[in-house]
């Protein structure tokens, strides 16, 4: 699973975050120290009622130069208990092709030496993409899950927990996307025969990361539904591991779109289509959303509106103003564009609706929990029309709130919200993007409080910095913005994660995590890396319960 957030901003002594194929391979830790974790210390802070306001909104003409009011009161949300102190366990996602295209569990000795490493950092578990397009790859209703056996037993062996990914998408074709994962092949012949089957945009393009929500209902798929088929694969999945729920497997988190978050894919990379910070595209024109909006206008009594999808949205990469759909003054601020945004994005909301009652009809019961993943969309946030989320499924603009609603929903099947770009901060971000990934946590944060929903949260983009860590401790915990955070899971395992610096920062992440206080502070014993270096580590006898992994 992997988060298509992108960002121009550079970093002092960090390369752009791709992820190549020789850095998938997994590491290969030398020596690895199990630091001490302190018990976590809680501080309760009482409830209150609270009003944000959002960073500067910034004029989106880059020729116009003019400039809106400085701070704008967006929502009135209430918090709710809130712990600031609390634990915060990290997770660790596993390389996207720990499972080989043949089924198998991908370079076992390595992975195994891997979780050594990372269960002697204190990390809590990893998490894993249980690939659609591998487990029922050639046949319908024929699962191999005998890899993700394999990690799984590995995973209890090494005293870890594990997080799965129900991958209804495609892997390739997005930033990190360092493999190649195609839908299952039986799938594809379908869309071969119907190409409406996929997202589609104004232009006629298709996009087979994932199957068109506009057919879920529809027995498209060799006599199932879609909603169907992804049922019988989480209840083939729960069936098999049934014995491992609770202790080992505590986390489903359940696909609902590309890179497994719910969303339409309105920046796909694959080819150039779209690049940072494009506006992106409404993915509508399938004939079965187009039936649906069509349906849609004639209930509203304006069969004119369901002819196709707003003719100024612009493309992929032009900038708000360029299109007069998303203006300052435009289409999206009228009767027609807010009829659109509400079928649009409501068409998104139904689809994760239906996910998650269906994961929960399966998973409820087994001892572990449910979650689902939301992009954080940052750029051109500080606009007003906030155009690249509209075009992603989220109507959340300066008069309507976008995350609230899909926080509803999450609240209603009890699911974790899990939210990505908590290592970002703004002043890292291009000025001509209008970027505020800290303004989007703080409403995000604020929507999970105010309907009482659990919020876990991911870096974006892989970040190994100590800056980038701190962020994320900031991000972490509640305050009078609303959530902390329930767990974090880090972004990702591979060669470079294991060097000296990179690891020595980890460790002192997940240690500080751990901890009530949030500290990112090296205490004086460990200025010298003498606990906390990889690669050399003196021999003391005070280091009795150190654990190592070897080469192997």
């Amino acid at each position: 699973m992997i988060s298509t957030l992108r960002s121009s901003a550079s970093f002092t002594g960090l390369r752009h975050p791709q992820i190549s194929k020789t850095q998938q391979a997994f590491p290969f830790p030398r020596i690895i120290c199990l630091t001490q974790i302190r018990p976590s210390r809680r501080a309760p802070i009482l409830s209150s009622t609270i009003t944000t306001h959002f960073p500067n909104e910034t004029a989106t003409s880059r020729s116009d130069g003019g400039k809106s009011e400085t701070w704008e009161k967006l929502h009135h949300l209430t918090t709710h208990h809130i712990d600031v102190d609390k634990r915060v366990p990290v997770f660790v996602m596993l390389p996207l092709d720990t499972i080989a295209i043949g089924g198998s569990l991908n370079k076992p000795r390595a992975m195994n030496a891997s979780l050594k490493a990372l269960k002697s950092a204190g990390v809590e578990g990893v998490m894993v993409d249980a690939w659609w397009g591998l487990v029922e790859k050639d046949e319908p209703l024929k699962y191999n899950w005998e890899g993700y056996a394999k990690l799984v037993e590995m995973v209890q062996r090494n005293g870890l927990k594990l997080q799965v990914v129900m991958s209804f998408h495609q892997c390739g074709g997005n930033v990190g996307d360092s493999c190649s994962i195609p839908l299952p092949s039986w799938v594809l012949e379908e869309i071969s025969k119907n190409p409406d089957l996929v997202y589609t945009d104004r232009s006629g393009r298709r996009n087979p990361e994932y199957i068109s929500l506009g057919c879920d209902s529809l027995p498209v798929l060799r006599g199932r539904t879609p909603i169907q088929v992804y049922a019988d694969y989480m209840r083939s999945f729960q069936d098999r591991f049934r014995d491992f729920f609770g202790q080992v497997i505590t986390e489903i988190q359940v696909g609902m779109g590309p890179c497994g978050e719910l969303r339409y894919p309105s920046y796909p990379e694959s080819n150039g289509t779209w690049r940072f910070p494009g506006i992106g595209e409404f993915q509508c024109y399938d004939k079965y959303m187009q039936a649906s909006l069509r349906a849609a206008a004639e209930g509203a009594g304006k069969q004119e509106w369901g002819t196709s999808g707003p003719q100024d949205s612009g493309q992929y990469n032009q900038f708000p103003e360029d299109a007069g759909f998303f203006r300052r003054e435009g289409t999206w601020n009228t009767e027609y564009g807010k009829f659109f945004l509400e079928w649009y994005s409501g068409k998104l909301l139904e689809h994760g609706d239906k996910i998650l009652s269906v994961a929960k009809g399966i998973f409820q019961g087994t001892g572990a929990r449910l979650s689902g993943k939301i992009a954080g969309i940052h750029w051109h946030y500080r606009t007003r029309s906030h155009p690249a989320e509209l075009t992603a499924g989220y109507y959340n603009t300066r008069q309507h709130d976008g995350y609230l609603p899909i926080a509803k929903i999450f609240g209603k099947h009890g699911v974790i919200f899990n939210f990505t770009c908590m290592e970002m901060k703004d002043e890292q971000q291009p000025e001509h993007a209008n970027c505020s990934p800290e303004g989007l946590v703080r409403q995000v944060k604020l929507a999970t409080s105010t309907t009482g929903v659990e919020l876990s949260g991911e870096n974006a983009l892989e970040r190994y910095d100590q800056a980038g860590y701190l962020q994320v401790l900031a991000t972490s915990k509640a305050d009078s913005a609303g959530n902390g955070l329930t767990s974090f899971t880090y972004l990702r395992m591979n060669k470079q994660l294991f060097e000296p610096d990179n690891w020595r920062h980890l460790v002192e992440f997940v240690k500080n995590m751990s901890e009530g206080d949030r500290n990112m502070k090296l205490s004086a014993s460990d200025l010298g890396r003498t606990n906390l270096y990889v690669g050399f580590i003196k021999e003391k006898t005070t280091f009795q319960d150190r654990k190592q992994a070897a080469l192997v």
